[in-house]
Formats: C-alpha cells, sequence, structure tokens
C-alpha cells in the first residue's frame, strides 16, 4: 500500500461498482477484489503508443492524457489516476483520484516478454551511449551529476526495487530500465549540447525516442511479469 501511495497525502477511487461516491484506496482494493480482480497491470502510454493498454477507445484517451494506468486481471476493470494539488501555499500536497472505467479484456499493446525486454534493452542502453556522445550532449554538470547521484541514491535504499515474489530477471529488467531511462531524461534536459541548430536537436529527438520507447516497454513488462507467469502458470 505504501509503494502506491509514496509521498501523495490522499488516493481515493471513484467510479466503484457498488459505491457512490469515492472510497479509500484499502476499501477499493478489497472491493476490486471481491469483483474478481486478481492482480493489476501497469500500463504507461504515451502519444503514438498505446503501451499496456488494451481499449476501448476512451479508456486508451483518458489513460494517454495521464500518462499511465492500471489495467485488472480477472475483471474488465480499469483506474485512471487523476492528480490534484490541495492545501495551503507552503503546505501543498497531491492528492489522487482514481477513476474506475471499463477495458476491453484482451491482451495488452506492445508488452515483451521479460527476456526479449532483457536483449532490447542491452542494445538500447549501447545505442543512447552512442548517442549521447555523436550529438554532444552534456553528460556532466551540476544537473546531470546531481541526477546521477539521486539514482545512485535510490539504488541503494531500495535495492528491492519490486515487492517479494518477482522473479529475479524482473528485477534486473526494471533496474536497467531505469538506468536508460535517466541517460534519456539527462539527454533531453541537460540542455541542447552541441546540438545548436533545429536540425540537430530534430536529429536527437528522433534518435532518443526508440530508445525511451524500449526503456518503457521494459518497465511495463518488469512490473507485469508476476502477471503474467500466474497466466501461464508458473509460479
Amino acid at each position: 500500500m505504501l509503494a502506491v501511495v509514496g509521498e501523495d497525502a490522499v488516493h481515493r477511487v471513484a467510479g466503484l461498482p457498488g459505491e457512490a461516491g469515492p472510497v479509500g484506496l484499502t476499501l477499493a482494493l478489497g472491493r476490486l477484489r471481491s469483483l474478481g480482480v486478481g492482480a493489476l497491470r501497469v500500463a504507461l502510454p504515451a502519444p503514438g503508443h498505446p503501451l499496456g493498454l488494451s481499449g476501448p477507445p476512451e479508456f486508451n484517451a483518458r489513460a494517454l492524457d495521464a500518462g499511465e494506468a492500471v489495467v485488472c486481471h480477472g475483471a474488465a476493470f480499469g483506474l485512471v489516476p487523476e492528480v490534484h494539488e490541495a492545501g495551503p501555499a507552503g503546505d501543498v500536497h497531491a492528492e489522487v483520484v482514481w477513476h474506475v472505467l471499463p477495458v476491453r479484456e484482451a491482451p495488452p499493446a506492445d508488452v515483451p516478454s521479460l527476456g526479449e525486454a532483457e536483449r532490447e534493452l542491452a542494445e538500447a542502453l549501447r545505442e543512447a551511449t552512442e548517442v549521447l556522445a555523436r550529438l554532444d550532449v552534456a553528460a556532466s554538470g551540476p544537473v546531470a551529476e546531481a541526477a546521477i547521484d539521486a539514482y545512485r541514491a535510490r539504488a541503494e535504499r531500495g535495492r528491492e526495487v519490486l515487492a517479494p515474489g518477482y522473479p529475479p530477471r524482473a528485477v534486473r529488467v526494471l533496474e536497467l530500465a531505469q538506468r536508460v531511462g535517466l541517460l534519456v531524461s539527462l539527454a533531453y534536459g541537460n540542455g541542447h549540447g552541441g546540438a545548436v541548430s533545429a536540425s540537430e536537436m530534430a536529429a536527437r529527438g528522433a534518435a532518443l525516442r526508440p530508445v525511451e520507447r524500449t526503456a518503457r516497454r521494459a518497465q511495463v513488462a518488469a512490473y507485469n511479469s508476476v502477471v503474467e507467469e500466474r497466466e501461464k502458470g508458473v509460479r
């Protein structure tokens, strides 16, 4: 539960069958289980890439706007978060309302197996490093160093990046996907580096988009690996 809530102050679930209004997260998860939900899948869609989604279009559109969603396994529901800021100035916190919507019971879009994700990530890491060097994107300086230090600190604090019970390969895949994602974010966030012209900036974006896509696919594969193994009867 703490992993879901994170640093947010309040999480509520709206649109849950049998409830007239929003309810707390604990009650909502219990109600979903009573409705047949045995597990939850993560979706991380982006424009042009409905990663982890299965439709219908209305749900996909809401999930795309949010940049994330949860799809229930065992019942045709999905949840899309809506984040609000609340509280007085100086004490602002995030409140999240998860909207329950109908989904299509179909395989999620473009989610690789763990083996595929691991192979793709190894290549993506090489590509990201080559792109950074070729386009002379700044990979040093205070901003980059702070981001790398923060990543390393998170890694040391949370070696258990997934809950107990996940396959060891899922942990490896998620850690590598986060590393690739960090490189991509540094490339986009640390100024223009040597890419001073519009054409060079466009080339950087074109080169990094497939790498970022691979990292997101791998993250979804890692998070959802327990569900996939359960479907195959492997525990």
